[in-house]
């Protein structure tokens, strides 16, 4: 379902496409829809396959926070992997189309008031749009490969497999990187145009993208909006990574980051409207920042290399005299199989701390960090059909000391069709 997502979406941003281009899906099993009368199969023997999936998350947030309330969440996928060798001849060739339609356009989070957010598919817009459509090329037995179109950045950087258990959004692109740039960074939901080159080695790799530096339309959140703007630069990141050998279905990886924006940024003038030059003028300050992460299996359990604990450590920071925050660190763990029957399922509990810029502090008198805690279960009930619960404690809410330390209390229902 979603793992198998993934992968898909891995086929062309590694080397082993060919690997899992051969692996014939068992539709009947994985998915509601099933193998529609052979043409899944039909298209898979020829380079096409087809994933559909949809979230349903529910919210309710408790005491604390800005008020209380209740909140739906939707967002439904499609997401096309197609293999050029098998379609065209096209040696190392891959292409990935990847569309998704958000329901709903209210935010649990504007009654939580987190910094970090609260679900990782809210976008507080209803529309539907291209995230990602891009060509790649193979090549020195596909150790080097060449990516161009519509990319996301999070797709490959600043990534911990482990981490994405969660629903809170900066287990995905962490708080700190998020918050930058005139429209964010390209993650979701926005991808950009972008050039990415990658090179995996023995137990190395190293990656680099230029991408534009503002995704999407400042002035229209709605549809696939791709705008190449006079003004808007560019955003560089540079990844290298150590990926020793490990079992199937286990996990090592540390790798450090590197982005910057072609673009000097401003500081909010409305927060603080000191910073300014001697002509009035807000200062402009360079946008740029830098991370580190791991993720390690730490046990396993007998008989399976895939089942027992994982953890994970990521931290970054950016630019103190542009952000609210200029820090950020999350840690977590992640055990599969925890109860005795039930293989497939996922527990885990972790943390992310976000921390207030010195200017930001002194503009709002403003609390020096926000925390959140996750713990989350979940329930792979069918092979198409996982439910997640989920229950988040925000501590210091958007670093504001006149909100207080909220509960909210979720549950996700995901789908493969």
């Amino acid at each position: 379902m979603g793992s198998r997502l993934a992968k898909l979406m891995a086929v062309g941003l590694v080397a082993s496409n060919v690997a899992l281009a051969d692996e014939a899906p068992d539709w009947g099993a994985e998915t509601l829809s099933g193998d529609w009368g052979g043409a899944r199969s039909g298209m898979h023997e020829k380079g096409v396959t087809v994933e559909l999936t949809h979230k349903s998350d529910r919210w309710t947030k408790g005491a604390g926070g800005v008020a209380r309330g209740s909140e739906r969440q939707m967002n439904s996928e499609a997401a096309v992997s197609v293999y050029m060798d098998k379609l065209a001849g096209w040696s190392g060739g891959s292409a990935f189309v990847q569309y998704h339609v958000q329901h709903g356009n209210q935010s649990i989070n504007n009654y939580v008031g987190s910094f970090a957010g609260v679900d990782n598919i809210e976008t507080g817009t209803s529309t539907g749009q291209f995230f990602q459509a891009w060509l790649q090329q193979n090549s020195s037995d596909d150790s080097l490969s060449l990516l161009a179109g519509l990319y996301a950045i999070d797709s490959e950087f600043y990534v911990t497999d482990t981490s994405g258990l969660f629903l809170q959004p900066p287990y995905g692109m962490s708080a700190e990187m998020a918050q930058t740039g005139r429209n964010g960074p390209p993650v979701f939901p926005m991808g950009a145009l972008a050039l990415r080159l990658k090179y995996t080695g023995a137990g190395f790799y190293a990656q680099a993208a230029l991408t534009d530096g503002v995704p999407g339309n400042l002035n229209n959140a709605h549809g696939t909006q791709i705008r190449l703007d006079r003004g808007d630069g560019t955003l560089a990141v540079a990844e290298f990574g150590l990926t020793p050998d490990v079992a199937e279905g286990q996990y090592n990886k540390m790798a450090i980051g590197l982005w910057r924006y072609s673009t000097k940024d401003v500081r909010d003038s409305a927060l603080d409207p000191t910073n300014v030059d001697a002509f009035g003028n807000p200062l402009q300050h360079d946008d740029q920042g830098a991370y580190l992460l791991a993720e390690r299996t730490l046990t396993t359990e007998e008989g399976d290399s895939a089942q027992g604990l994982s953890g994970f450590v990521r931290f970054g920071v950016v630019n103190k005299n542009v952000y609210q925050a200029d820090w950020s660190g999350s840690i977590g763990l992640n055990y599969l199989g925890l109860i005795d029957g039930r293989d497939e399922d996922a527990f885990g509990v972790a943390l992310t701390a976000s921390h207030a810029s010195s200017w930001y502090r002194q503009a709002l008198a403003a609390e020096s960090s926000e925390t959140v805690v996750e713990i989350t279960y979940r329930a792979q009930v069918e092979p198409w059909l996982a439910i997640q619960p989920v229950v988040q404690r925000i501590f210091n809410p958007n670093m504001d000391p006149a909100v207080a330390d909220a509960w909210t209390a979720g549950i996700r229902l995901e789908a493969a069709f």
